[in-house]
């Protein structure tokens, strides 16, 4: 029985949390391709406003869009540019769409890396000789991202030793006196600590970077305007 679009949303928010629960005990994200696999079909359909393919294992494709599209979809969380997404070029006959997925494990976020037809897909994609099958490098998907000069900075606050920001796309950046701090999120539940924070959400799942710290910003601030 074909799912309603209330129950696809359901099911990707409770696949979302109990992959971000399989982290949280320490599962590498490569051991959870099931899971993210899932997660990948789920927001797929829900993007083309359309339905998990019906068949188990159906060959060739995963979801079948609202314009009657067959769906490939791949989901990795690999979060370099290293690597590449492949596939069966005996059953590329029974795509019309590849949408290429990446869950990015620091923000909890689903990323979108490709939405391309398939003759348009397949001008991305090389011959793997050992193999037989045929790649996307992921080199080709990434965008690289803007230097931090030009994204400009929405909030700023000093606490504790540390100066956070708030970066226009949503980026925390945590710097102290030896410069920017690469892994934030430790350091700002430390700060949350002394804020009297929660850094569990509504659902008793942990807050990631981007929440925590716009969080930790707005009580810093807060704070700031009261003893004005």
């Amino acid at each position: 029985m074909a799912l309603t679009q209330m129950q696809i949303i359901q099911s990707l928010g409770e696949a979302m949390s109990w992959f971000e629960r399989e982290l949280q005990w320490g599962v590498p994200p490569t051991e959870l391709r099931h899971l993210s696999g899932r997660i990948g079909e789920l927001y797929s359909a829900l993007i083309t406003n359309g339905q998990m393919a019906t068949d188990v294992n159906q060959q060739g494709y995963d979801v079948v869009s609202s314009l009657g599209e067959r769906v490939s979809v791949k989901t990795t969380a690999t979060m370099g540019s290293n690597g590449s997404i492949t596939f069966n070029p005996r059953t590329l006959n029974q795509v019309d769409r590849i949408i290429i997925l990446r869950i990015n494990t620091e923000d909890m976020q689903i990323e979108t890396l490709l939405n391309k037809s398939i003759d348009e897909s397949k001008e991305l994609m090389s011959s793997e000789s050992s193999s037989g099958k045929v790649s996307i490098s992921l080199s080709k998907l990434i965008v690289k991202p803007k230097s931090r000069s030009e994204i400009p900075t929405v909030k700023s606050v000093v606490f504790g030793g540390y100066k956070l920001l708030e970066l226009a796309n949503g980026t925390i950046e945590v710097i102290n006196d030896d410069g920017v701090i690469l892994s934030s999120l430790p350091t700002l539940r430390v700060l949350a600590k002394e804020l009297n924070l929660s850094i569990l959400n509504g659902n008793g799942n942990p807050y990631n970077t981007r929440q925590l710290g716009s969080l930790v910003i707005r009580s810093i601030m807060s704070m700031t305007e009261e003893s004005a």
